[in-house]
């Protein structure tokens, strides 16, 4: 008889505790279905012919449109073009981008010295803090051609006669967009990469040192197999998010001269979405660029399970 009312008490004790766990998760409970649940029944405006006027009972009360939103798309001339822009500054911005955030953590962690290593981390972090309007500003202000410190610069060497307006030049917004982005985010890139360095074991490091290793060596050979997994897993994440661009920094350094090159899949999406209200169209492009996603998800987790045996699943 006591032990069931011990059983008792202590089932009424878990009760408890979790109806105030879960009572302390319900507002952030709640946010996640508002933002992230609900929104998914706007994909179904990728397949109705939905007009502003229907309002939100539209959704479900507009008329079937089948695929015709996305054969507009996929027959729209600029289609192309955006797409090639998505993929290019994705793609050749992800080939430096995480080279250089591994080469960085692995610098930051070769600083012996605390109180410096602590200043180095702070200069690389604190771009990331600063917002795309701002950063974007900084960027517009250093390429003009009106007091520019970049054609300032190249006139005093000799490189240039007269000022160039590179934001006005649709063939240099991929270098200006690449270069911008990895010098705002590649500080913050390294919290992952430096984190998964603290957890490499130590004996590792005097084994080899025993071993005759050098600084260099150690990293290569210990260091980097140490934090493969994490490597492999931020490959992985950015194959998948290739077709996602900083749509705030895109926005901001867009202008109508750089269009042909600046043009991609977000800011179209927001164009036709928000400025014209194809509602439709932008749930359309949307699908689209979630199923790429999930398949090159795949792909990359399946091609990284064989070459380095790890992978997300």
């Amino acid at each position: 008889m006591g032990n069931g009312k011990r059983k008792n008490f202590r089932l009424g004790y878990d009760l408890h505790t979790q109806l105030q766990i879960h009572t302390m998760m319900l507002p952030g409970t709640l946010l996640m279905l508002l933002f992230n649940i609900v929104p998914l029944f706007g994909l179904l405006l990728a397949f109705k012919n939905y007009k502003v006027t229907d309002g939100i009972a539209g959704i479900f009360t507009s008329p079937f449109y089948g695929f015709q939103n996305f054969k507009i798309i996929f027959g729209n001339h600029d289609f192309a073009r955006m797409l090639v822009n998505t993929l290019g500054i994705n793609l050749i911005g992800q080939l430096l981008t995480i080279p250089l955030t591994i080469a960085l953590a692995l610098f930051i962690n070769e600083l012996k010295n605390a109180k410096f290593r602590g200043v180095v981390q702070t200069v690389t972090y604190m771009p990331h803090f600063i917002s795309w309007v701002v950063f974007g500003g900084i960027v517009i202000n250093l390429l003009s051609a009106d007091g520019g410190a970049l054609n300032i610069v190249l006139m005093k060497l000799g490189i240039l006669d007269t000022p160039v307006s590179f934001m006005a030049k649709s063939e240099c917004f991929w270098t200006i967009a690449i270069v911008s982005n990895i010098v705002k985010e590649v500080g913050w890139g390294t919290i992952l990469y430096t984190a998964a360095i603290a957890g490499v074991d130590q004996t590792l490091y005097e084994a080899a040192q025993i071993d005759g290793a050098g600084r260099f060596k150690q990293m290569w050979h210990v260091t980097l197999p140490g934090i493969k997994g994490t490597i492999v897993i931020m490959i992985i994440f950015a194959v998948a998010g290739i077709l996602n661009n900083n749509f705030d920094q895109i926005y901001v350094l867009q202008n109508s001269f750089n269009l042909e090159r600046s043009e991609v899949i977000d800011t179209y999406i927001y164009k036709v979405g928000l400025q014209q209200l194809q509602f439709g169209m932008a749930a359309a492009i949307n699908i689209f660029k979630s199923a790429l996603a999930l398949i090159l998800l795949a792909a990359a987790n399946k091609v990284s399970n064989k070459l380095t045996d790890s992978g997300l699943f």
